[in-house]
C-alpha cells in the first residue's frame, strides 16, 4: 500500500515493476544483475485516483506517461535492487502528491489608478534620462 494522503492510497495490485539492466558505466557487475527498476502504474484506470487528481497527473507525468495513460518510472540511481525500488516508489509518490494538491485559482486584479500613475512618472523620468544623454550633434557621423 503506498499512502499519498489521507484521501489517497495506491494499492500493490495497480503497481507492476520490472528489473532491467542499469545503464552506464558500472564494471563487471553491471553486465550480469539487473539492478534498476521499471516501475508502472496505469493512471487511466487506477480506481484509487479522483478524477481531477488523474487530469493533473497526467498533465504533469510529461513524456513519462503514454498513450494508454501508463506511468513509467525508471530507477538506477542506485546499486541495490531494494533502494531503486524505493527510490522509484517515492518518486512515483512524490509526483501524485504534487497532483494532489489542486492549485489555487488566480483571481483577476487590476491595478489602482495611483499604481498607474506611478507607472506613468517612472516611464517618463526614464524618457528625460534617455533625452538627455543625447549629444548636441550626435547625428553626424
Amino acid at each position: 500500500m503506498l499512502d499519498i494522503n489521507s484521501q489517497i492510497r495506491i494499492d500493490e495490485d495497480e503497481l507492476a515493476e520490472r528489473f532491467i539492466r542499469s545503464p552506464g558505466p558500472g564494471g563487471q557487475n553491471v553486465n550480469k544483475v539487473a539492478t534498476a527498476v521499471q516501475l508502472s502504474f496505469d493512471v487511466a484506470r487506477s480506481p484509487s485516483l479522483p478524477e481531477p487528481v488523474r487530469r493533473r497527473l497526467i498533465r504533469l507525468a510529461g513524456r513519462r506517461i503514454d498513450r494508454d495513460g501508463i506511468l513509467t518510472i525508471e530507477a538506477h540511481r542506485h546499486r541495490t535492487r531494494e533502494r531503486n525500488r524505493a527510490d522509484a516508489r517515492e518518486r512515483l509518490a512524490a509526483l501524485l502528491a504534487q497532483a494532489a494538491h489542486a492549485p489555487k485559482p488566480r483571481i483577476a486584479t487590476r491595478p489602482s489608478r495611483a499604481a498607474k500613475a506611478r507607472r506613468l512618472e517612472t516611464k517618463k523620468q526614464r524618457g528625460r534620462i534617455k533625452q538627455q544623454r543625447r549629444g548636441v550633434g550626435s547625428g553626424d557621423y
